[in-house]
């Protein structure tokens, strides 16, 4: 079985939203390609979905400004904006991506105490989010991932990806995805190439 994981493609990391990642909503068009075309028998999205207090907000410790590197739960910590705060606008999914054809939705990011990069488990990895299972009751053995940002959340749950689901091909869409910095997007790329995820492009997968 062939699935593919959208990350994160939200209001919040598109422009106008409350991380934007530059040139971000360029990834919609890629992905919804990606679904009528790509052939895939299981199609996730995952949803940053924040507690309006979620400790990684710059707003939540004393005089520290967004970007700030903080602490949470004793770990260093990038200190974020106010983004995809449940239930409001910035944490829906971009109006123009296709999401009648998602089969399944992971949320993260709930716990105010610990921030949630991967869409497989939170970053102190205590919590898993219960996407693995489902992927293996799925019986996928192929996952493509993409979507926003390169260089966080989409790296992470690639990463996670490869370490939870060791028998499944993992591959990285970069067509399909944009990061925050481009130093930190060239590292990631590398990261998951040396941890066995492939790298690709939308017409790569589409040409199988």
């Amino acid at each position: 079985m062939k699935a593919l994981l959208l990350i994160d493609i939200q209001n919040g990391f598109c422009p106008g939203g409350n991380l934007a990642v530059p040139d971000g909503d360029a990834v919609v068009p890629v992905a919804n390609r990606l679904i009528r075309e790509g052939g895939y028998d299981v199609i996730v999205a995952s949803q940053d979905w924040h507690p309006a207090d979620h400790g990684s907000f710059a707003s939540q410790h004393l005089g520290a400004k967004p970007f700030d590197m903080g602490e949470l739960s004793g770990q260093p910590q990038v200190l974020w904006p106010d983004h995809c705060v449940q239930g409001t606008s910035d944490a829906e999914f971009h109006s123009d991506l296709e999401m009648d054809a998602v089969d399944y939705v992971q949320q993260k990011g709930e716990n105010p105490a610990v921030d949630s990069y991967s869409a497989f488990r939170d970053n102190d990895h205590a919590a898993l989010t219960g996407l693995a299972s489902y992927l293996k009751a799925q019986l996928v053995s192929e996952l493509d991932i993409c979507g926003l940002a390169t260089d966080y959340c989409v790296k992470f749950s690639a990463l996670d990806a490869r370490d939870m689901l060791p028998d499944v091909r993992v591959r990285f869409v970069s067509d399909a995805s944009r990061g925050i910095d481009p130093q930190g997007v060239k590292d990631a790329i590398a990261e998951m190439k040396a941890h066995g995820v492939g790298i690709v492009t939308s017409d790569d997968i589409l040409a199988d």
